[in-house]
């Protein structure tokens, strides 16, 4: 497993669109959180063009190294291989931990969707998997019919597979101290950053609760 951290503001971003044309505005918007403090990016895109997904994440994964942040890969192991990009992230149907290790390679993180399933985090953790990921935690404007899942099932993940633990789900500055001292190592959001007036000072919002979260004495939150 990989030796990196999954901790703090996790960002994944907005769907870009089918247009080319929009890629440039979209890019600067990303460019603008990272450049705020973004330590985690997933690129999150359902376009079935490959090509097009491929210079997405191609150009994602430059601006990620520029800033020194993690980049994730969402759903495709090959296209993640193909970009070098740190790691993938995966879905219900995207496949086996063992399948993606093969693809990725082994240094790469892999992270699992386990959406309310303590069995699926214990099969992720058995299998290889670095972090795994809880939600939603809230209503979803991304995925309205998400499944809702428990705050108590972060600190049941945590502690029972000892991976970093991934809240996701229609999160926003107020969550965070409940999410963090409930067990969540990273917060995962689109909407919050991405939707925001002010997207930089939306990162900053979320940097200044999750450092002051982390701080407190609790049992479940961040573990070195």
């Amino acid at each position: 497993m990989s030796e990196r951290t999954i901790q703090g503001l996790y960002a994944v971003t907005p769907e870009p669109g089918r247009d080319r044309r929009d890629d440039a505005r979209w890019l600067q918007a990303i460019a603008t959180v990272l450049e705020a403090g973004v330590p985690l990016l997933q690129y999150r895109d359902k376009s079935v063009e490959p090509d097009l997904r491929l210079a997405r994440a191609r150009a994602l994964a430059d601006l990620c190294r520029a800033h020194g942040t993690l980049f994730i890969v969402n759903d495709s192991p090959a296209l993640a291989a193909a970009v070098g990009a740190d790691g993938v992230h995966l879905g219900r149907d995207d496949g086996t931990v063992a399948a993606a290790r093969a693809t990725v390679g082994p240094t790469a993180l892999i992270g699992v969707s386990c959406y309310d399933s303590i069995d699926r985090a214990r099969a992720a953790r058995a299998e290889g998997a670095d972090y795994i990921a809880f939600g939603a935690m809230f209503p979803s404007g991304v995925k309205p019919a998400a499944v809702r899942a428990p705050l108590p099932l972060l600190a049941q993940g945590a502690r029972e597979t000892g991976l970093p633990v991934v809240a996701i789900g229609g999160i926003e500055v107020v969550h965070v101290p409940a999410l963090i001292t409930a067990g969540a190592d990273a917060l995962a959001v689109i909407s919050a950053l991405f939707a925001a007036t002010d997207p930089a000072a939306a990162v900053r919002a979320f940097n200044a609760a999750l450092a002051v979260a982390g701080t407190d004495d609790h049992t479940g939150g961040p573990r070195p």
